[in-house]
């Protein structure tokens, strides 16, 4: 072949082969300078951003460890910045020191990513980091769980001066104030280093107390001190908690998972998002200027799972790597092979195995490059199920914990009507009424919390499979009416429509009746519980001939559910969001286990404020069942039904004898609960005159226009908070100075907290005892007739204060406000009570009844006692005559105000003034 054709095939074959290069990422040069931290953070960090950055091949990145100095660091960036980066990573240890040199770089121009830690500017590009406040207060609340809310915590700090220091102290400080039974015994720096930490708690460990649990704010400190206590052989019971939570061998979560730690707080170093967020800043991508990287708590529950899933990922980093490895020997070589085609073009046999190679060369590049996306994919996939399965751990450990509280409330009302009663029988005077009435409140009470019982152990024995089917064959027609049965009286009571619809009279069907007994008596009792009076309750029984079914449906027209809520419906421990209607949670889910156990399906459809319809599927016949499933026996008639006496009417139980004497202080109760609001009627009537409402805005619309001597109110009322009730009461001038006791069965010290800060004079909780609330009545009662007497006098506000008598400051204002006004009109005899009213914004009955609560007097005889006072001071001055004095305070005439002086003081005011002119020295 002539020299010409062969150099002909050599140009093709180039310009094929570089028609086939393919088109590559931009070439960038990051500078990343690092101070944060230890030396496992830093590690960890780098290692993320490593792994980043092997999906930019072409980007390169220039490190420098400043190793947690910061002027070591600021050399290092302007180091960097005279290789003249693309873009510009900074993890400071420090915010102040680091601050002006990044505004510099910022401002030529350079991008600027900031990580961990910001700067005290908001000079710069771009912040990843975490909140060091969340993690802290996280931290803090995760410690008072697991103390219970009381104990000893020693705190190991970083840098004094850093500021995730300072954060994560606020957060952890903010967190635990909230159990006053935690004490921090001491607080030192550990500088973020293990062996700091470790030798400075070996100098204070002889000093301190009892230690129930260490938190350092990383893992390495955390670590460090687990082994001064284990040298010292304090371990014990003491507990040690961590942040950062990092992966591999050195990471906090393989300290959780050998048991060094019992918990840590984690927090990402951020090394993967800064690549992110830098490689979409360089790619002209839309980025987010503040990327706050999340927490979550890591302990025994989850380290293990957790453990494998970062092992997992740090295999297949190890397999990206080797993957990257790979590619860039095959970028290598095919670039020798391209240096060798051009050294030897004229040869067209070695170009053409040449841009062969090549060619191959870049097909498995391709394949390489595939390969790692599939790979980053399936991390990020996984990352995403840990922070989902993360979240509905959350979500379900919260549920069980409104579960458990809602039970103990439910428990605590009956408890109070067991035991209250108990004990006004062993210690009151009882007569036969009285035993009989407190005979019914006690077994009405424990059929109550038997049937709470009942519930929670239907609801053990299904988790552990041990309920099973008993079907017999029953009329579900009579079965069904049976059931309404103690629903009647209910319905009758609240003006309810309630029937069955079917044109079946009787329908055979195979099925356990304890359990169906139990799924129809809940689903009445929701509809009842949220369906209004003068409503609608409807059961209807239909046959589905072509399904051998037959359908049972139960529609209210009550206030319905939103889709949300009918979603959760029968999910257990969900709760739905109506305040006066809180349960265990167990009904629903407990109805549907059943219902599947007898191979049936139950459906809901509802709408908010137009009802709500259950619709129970059974199969007819009893092929569906095993022979173990079915047995003999006959239908629960409606007296054996397990809830009806849980629907007794509470009037039924309270039979209120007639008191015609008049009591001197009115008490008004405020309670949703009829039973404990008839008690706490039948309890205070003997003493007091006792008014009740059963809802909130009813009991404030009771006391504004009846002005109690004392209010008893319930934390959880139907249609309000009952700590807002208190707060109204309080806030009100006509009822701020009325005693408020609150009663309710949540016993936590936040919750007494708050009624104490809205002003309520006492906190009872559920069960109390009758005796104790007595007394408190009567304890209160005698503080306002203190309040009385010392303001009798007419000396308001200048009496020195009397041991024992509380005033609130809304009270002592209106007092000054009265003392104020008569004083202004003190010589008008024009001065009146509707006219005092006016200018203090009271009706002249609330302004009556005002004055009397608080002065015990009328208005009337308040301001004549006043005039008549200080006419003694003005009789006193030698030049002063009766009549003068006498229209200087208000008198109209001489006569008149002679006779009130002398009905007062005894004495005339011309023999007063005699007496004193007198005594007085010349």
């Amino acid at each position: 072949m002539p020299f010409r054709e062969k150099l002909l095939f050599v140009i093709i074959g180039f310009l094929f082969l570089c028609g086939c290069k393919e088109k590559e990422e931009p070439t960038y040069t990051i500078g990343f300078s690092q101070c944060t931290g230890n030396d496992v953070w830093r590690q960890d960090m780098l290692r993320g951003m490593q792994r980043e950055l092997a999906f930019h091949p072409n980007t390169r990145l220039l490190y420098l460890d400043a190793e947690g100095n910061s002027q070591t660091q600021i050399n290092q960036i302007k180091e960097l910045i005279r290789a003249k980066p693309d873009l510009l990573i900074v993890s400071p240890n420090e915010a102040e020191p680091i601050t002006p040199i990044v505004e510099e770089v910022y401002q030529k121009g350079i991008p600027v990513v900031v990580v961990d830690r910001k700067t005290a500017s908001s000079f710069y590009t771009a912040y990843v980091g975490g909140n060091n406040y969340e993690v802290g207060k996280t931290a803090g609340q995760y410690i008072g769980a697991a103390l219970q809310g009381r104990g000893q915590v020693l705190e190991i700090t970083g840098l004094p001066k850093s500021s995730p220091t300072v954060e994560r102290h606020r957060g952890f400080s903010e967190a635990i104030s909230k159990y006053p039974g935690i004490t921090i015994i001491k607080t030192f720096p550990g500088d973020w280093e293990k062996n700091i930490a470790k030798a400075r708690l070996q100098k204070n460990i002889a000093d301190l107390p009892t230690v129930d649990l260490v938190f350092a704010h990383n893992d390495q400190m955390a670590l460090g001190a687990h082994e001064v206590f284990k040298e010292k052989g304090l371990l014990g019971k003491t507990k040690f908690i961590g942040i950062d939570g990092l992966a591999g061998p050195l990471g906090g979560i393989q300290m959780v998972n050998d048991g060094i730690l019992n918990a840590t707080m984690l927090y990402p170093t951020g090394g993967e998002e800064a690549i992110r967020t830098a490689m979409q800043i360089l790619l002209k991508k839309p980025f987010n200027k503040e990327n706050i990287l999340s927490t979550a708590v890591i302990d025994s529950s989850n380290a293990r799972m957790i453990k494998m899933q970062t092992d997992k990922i740090l295999t297949q980093q190890e397999d990206i790597e080797r993957q990257q490895k790979r590619n860039d020997e095959q970028i290598a070589l095919y670039r020798n092979q391209q240096i060798l085609l051009y050294s030897l073009s004229g040869l067209l046999v070695c170009s053409v195995v040449l841009g062969a190679w090549a060619l191959y060369s870049s097909v498995e590049r391709k394949k390489i490059n595939k390969k790692l996306k599939a790979k980053n994919r399936e991390i990020v996939e996984q990352r995403n199920k840990i922070q989902e399965m993360a979240d509905e751990a959350q979500a379900a450990t919260e549920s069980k914990f409104r579960f458990f509280t809602n039970i103990s409330h439910e428990f605590r009302t009956p408890l109070t009507l067991i035991l209250g009663p108990i004990e006004g029988l062993l210690h009151g005077k009882a007569d036969h009424l009285m035993v009989k009435q407190n005979l019914k409140l006690i077994q009405k009470n424990a059929q109550r919390l038997l049937w709470l019982v009942n519930q929670l152990l239907d609801f053990r024995k299904l988790e552990g499979g041990k309920i099973k089917v008993k079907a017999t064959e029953n009329d579900l027609i009579l079965f069904i009416r049976e059931i309404m049965r103690p629903f009647e009286q209910l319905a009758k009571k609240h003006h309810i429509e309630f029937k069955l619809t079917t044109n079946l009279s009787t329908v055979p069907v195979w099925f356990d009746t304890n359990m169906m007994d139990k799924v129809f008596f809940n689903l009445l009792s929701n509809a009842f519980k949220f369906t209004n009076d003068y409503g609608r309750i409807q059961i209807l029984v239909e046959k589905d001939v072509s399904l051998n079914v037959v359908n049972i449906k139960v529609k209210d027209s009550g206030i319905g559910m939103s889709d949300s809520e009918a979603g959760k419906a029968f999910e257990m421990f969900y709760q739905g969001q109506h305040a006066a209607h809180k349960g265990t949670g167990l009904g629903l889910p407990l109805s549907k286990e059943f219902i599947s156990l007898h191979h049936g399906e139950i459906k809901l459809v509802s709408q908010p404020n137009q009802g709500t319809t259950f619709t129970v599927q059974l199969q007819l016949g009893q092929q569906h069942f095993t022979e173990e499933e079915k047995t003999t026996g006959q239908v629960i008639t409606g007296e054996q039904l397990v809830g009806n006496h849980l629907l007794e009417d509470a009037s039924a139980v309270w039979e209120m004898p007639a008191h015609t004497e008049p009591k001197k202080h009115h008490v008004l109760v405020i309670e949703d609960h009829p039973d404990l609001r008839n008690f706490l009627k039948f309890t205070l009537q003997t003493s007091y005159q006792v008014a009740a409402a059963a809802e909130g805005q009813q009991g404030l619309a009771e006391a504004y226009e009846n002005s109690p001597d004392l209010i008893i109110c319930d934390l959880t009322l139907p249609d309000t908070d009952g700590l807002k009730i208190v707060a109204s009461l309080k806030a009100d001038l006509r009822t701020s100075h009325i005693p408020v006791i609150i009663l309710t069965a949540r016993t936590g010290l936040e919750q007494q907290v708050e009624g104490m800060q809205v002003g309520a004079d006492l906190y009872l909780t559920k069960p109390f005892s009758p005796q104790v609330l007595k007394e408190s009545v009567r304890s209160l009662l005698a503080n306002r007739q203190l309040v009385k007497e010392r303001f009798s006098a007419g000396e308001i506000l200048h009496l020195p204060p009397t041991e024992g008598v509380t005033i609130s400051k809304l009270d002592k204002k209106f007092l000054e406000d009265f003392k104020r006004i008569i004083d202004a009109k003190l010589a008008d005899p024009d001065l009146s009570v509707e006219y005092l009213g006016r200018e203090i914004g009271l009706s002249r009955v609330q302004l009556y009844r005002k004055v009397k609560a608080l002065i015990g007097c009328n208005v009337n005889d308040y301001i004549q006692t006043v005039r008549l006072n200080k006419s003694c001071t003005l009789l006193r001055q030698p030049q002063a005559s009766i009549a003068d004095v006498a229209f200087q305070v208000g008198f109209s005439s001489a006569t008149y105000f002679s006779t009130a002086f002398k009905s007062k003081f005894g004495v005339s005011p011309t023999d007063y003034k005699n007496q004193h002119l007198r005594t007085e020295p010349v």
